[in-house]
């Protein structure tokens, strides 16, 4: 796992081995972040289910201005906190060690930028956006970009728009945009 590109491109990240977090492919990453980057300079980053931060990171790295990651296990998020030191990019991010669902009903920061990465295949995407979208989190013309199993489908929302749907391999990447 690593940063593909920006003022930390290159660098490996730390993660830990097994099943029990998948990172995000560099080419499902590179194509992602290929889509996005017009909206990455300044931009306000949340990474949900972040795992080892790879998504936020590679986000801080091309330029946002601020990533909050939310990861349930505090293993997990002590290996971002290192990733993001490693990076040089500690002091532009938040962490939170805290269950999504209910970081995403207390939250009242909204954010340019959503990425969620949850575990595949336990349908977790829709109950995100759903609260996303409850309490406001996105700020005008705001991303969420989802990745999930290629053997799940992308569900569509009321106040977001699809702006890409695509499979790679095992992975189906959507990126809706408020609208």
């Amino acid at each position: 796992m690593r940063i593909i590109a920006g003022r930390a491109g290159g660098l490996k990240l730390k993660s830990l081995k097994g099943r029990e977090v998948r990172p995000t492919l560099d080419r499902v990453k590179e194509s992602m972040f290929n889509i996005i980057a017009f909206y990455l300079p300044g931009a306000e980053v949340l990474d949900l289910f972040s795992g080892f931060g790879s998504l936020g990171i590679e986000a801080l790295s091309r330029g946002a201005e601020k990533a909050d990651f939310v990861e349930i296990k505090k293993s997990h998020l002590k290996i971002i906190e290192d990733n993001l030191k490693k990076a040089k990019l500690y002091d532009q991010a938040e962490l939170f060690n805290q269950d999504v669902y209910q970081y995403l009903k207390s939250c009242s920061r909204k954010y340019d930028l959503i990425f969620m990465d949850p575990p595949y295949e336990k349908d977790m995407t829709a109950e995100a956006v759903k609260l996303i979208l409850a309490n406001n989190l996105l700020k005008e013309n705001g991303l969420i970009i989802s990745e999930k199993s290629a053997a799940e489908k992308a569900e569509e929302f009321e106040g977001l728009s699809i702006i890409k749907n695509k499979h790679y391999g095992n992975s189906l990447l959507t990126i809706y945009k408020l609208k």
